[in-house]
């Protein structure tokens, strides 16, 4: 298999009526996931507060993009990864919506 790095971004809209200890839970457990070893790099953030324009998106909560060395890091994460696995448990209850757009460099 060849490697190459495989872009995985989340984007999450968390519920309105979360509480204060809900929202500290979820954003413990998702600062948690760039930290796992075979990441190649990562990052988790809110909304930047750049100029509302057509083509800017600023309605979701939260994102994660992660980078992966390989298809098999990423299909690890996906699949057989407690610390993912752990996330969604706790956390999925706190989503309102989530959208994941995975990529590939050209």
């Amino acid at each position: 298999m060849i490697a190459f790095t495989m872009n995985h971004t989340v984007y999450f809209w968390l519920k309105n009526d979360l509480t204060a200890e809900q929202l500290a839970t979820f954003e413990t457990e998702l600062s948690k996931l760039p930290k796992m070893r075979y990441i190649a790099s990562g990052s988790v953030g809110k909304p930047a507060p750049t100029e509302k324009r057509p083509v800017t998106d600023h309605s979701f909560s939260y994102t994660l993009t992660l980078s992966f060395k390989t298809m098999s890091d990423h299909d690890f994460y996906q699949k057989d990864c407690p610390d993912h696995k752990r996330f969604v448990d706790t956390c999925k209850p706190f989503f309102e919506r989530v959208i994941v757009y995975d990529s590939i460099p050209l």
